[in-house]
């Protein structure tokens, strides 16, 4: 995990390497990041916590979709914990996803409304992600008559509705992935008895959750609405520094940075969002040192301190976990003891009495 880090962070000190090849430009940019406005710092918490906010709020929709139910609350911290996971844990998204999974099952959801819920959310997150770039590059493009711009943007369309379809034929795509199950088991035996089963008996019901168009609609509008708000983040992270914003390439900027961070190369794409954003920012005209500072203020909120409120959200959560067990072991006890019998305790009060 360490390498993983230092090659993000390589990653990052290479990309201000090129912008920023100048000691004097480096420092200009750092002191831009330090004389950065209290009040749109603080608005670029409040969008985070309203990207996370909505995250939380995309998982209740979808668990009641399944027949389950989760108080908003509990999602809040729990999309909280499981951004700091998916952003300091490599193993992405497996381990976001296992973690999600189990919190649903504690919470009353059954491991089919569970596997459903994340991996609609996943398609969905992806359909809102895809919309967002999409609508950066036709933003990036405004004016432009060349035919190699009008493909992208067609392509872009072409993703958009690829990866709508797959979300409203989820069920196709739960058939393959019982088909590559059964494959590996008659390749490697595994995974066999009675976990094989359960994992076949979890795809089957899965894939009897309705979902219609609308519905889908509605998921797909709430998952964009998690990405708009944490690129608001991004624009109070310009503001906060005084730089203006590029407003033809910015929205592309975020879109390709939130893309190459996803490639399983370093935990949160540590280096490699900070790099990719602050060069796109500068080739759309938001100059170097601007565009540095305003990309490592909208990681300072994104990133750290998201990892620092999610990790104390991850011990809430555990110690509320652990104290609900007790209670539960605390209450079973009690009525599991034995009572005392009808003469006993009268018997018990005449002795002291003689005493």
């Amino acid at each position: 995990m360490a390498a993983r880090y230092l090659i993000g962070v390589a990653v990052g000190c290479l990309a201000l390497a090129l912008l920023l090849p100048k000691r004097s430009e480096l420092i200009a940019a750092w002191h831009q990041l330090g004389s950065a406005s209290p009040g749109w710092l603080a608005a670029a918490i409040g969008a985070e916590a309203l990207s996370l906010l909505t995250f939380a709020w995309l998982q209740r929709r979808v668990l009641r979709l399944s027949g389950a139910r989760a108080r908003l609350p509990g999602l809040f911290a729990l999309s909280l914990g499981n951004d700091a996971i998916a952003n300091t844990v490599p193993g992405e998204p497996a381990v976001s996803s296992a973690y999600r999974y189990r919190y649903y099952r504690r919470n009353g959801a059954s491991g089919a409304s569970a596997g459903w819920t994340i991996f609609t959310i996943l398609l969905a997150q992806a359909i809102g992600m895809s919309l967002v770039l999409l609508l950066g590059v036709v933003v990036a493009l405004a004016g432009s008559t060349s035919l190699a711009d009008a493909g992208v943007t067609v392509a872009g369309l072409l993703i958009v509705a690829a990866a709508g379809a797959i979300l409203i034929r989820r069920d196709l795509v739960l058939r393959l992935a019982g088909a590559v199950l059964r494959l590996l088991r008659r390749l490697t035996g595994y995974p066999r008895g009675s976990i094989g089963a359960r994992i076949d008996a979890t795809l089957a019901r899965m894939r009897e959750i309705p979902l219609t168009s609308r519905a889908m609609a509605g998921i797909v509008a709430i998952a964009t609405a998690v990405w708009g708000a944490d690129f608001l983040c991004l624009l109070c992270g310009f503001r906060a520094v005084h730089a203006a914003i590029p407003w033809y390439g910015v929205l592309l900027a975020y879109g390709v940075a939130q893309v190459a961070g996803s490639f399983p190369l370093v935990p949160g794409g540590l280096g490699i969002v900070e790099g990719s954003l602050a060069v796109v920012l500068a080739a759309y005209g938001a100059g170097r040192v601007s565009a540095v500072s305003a990309a490592l203020a909208f990681r300072m909120v994104n990133f750290w301190l998201a990892i620092a409120v999610g990790w104390v959200c991850v011990l809430f959560i555990a110690k509320r976990r652990r104290t609900m067990i007790r209670e539960t072991s605390a209450g079973e006890s009690s009525r599991t003891s034995p009572s005392p019998g009808p003469g006993e305790g009268a018997g018990e009060g005449e002795g002291a009495a003689a005493g």
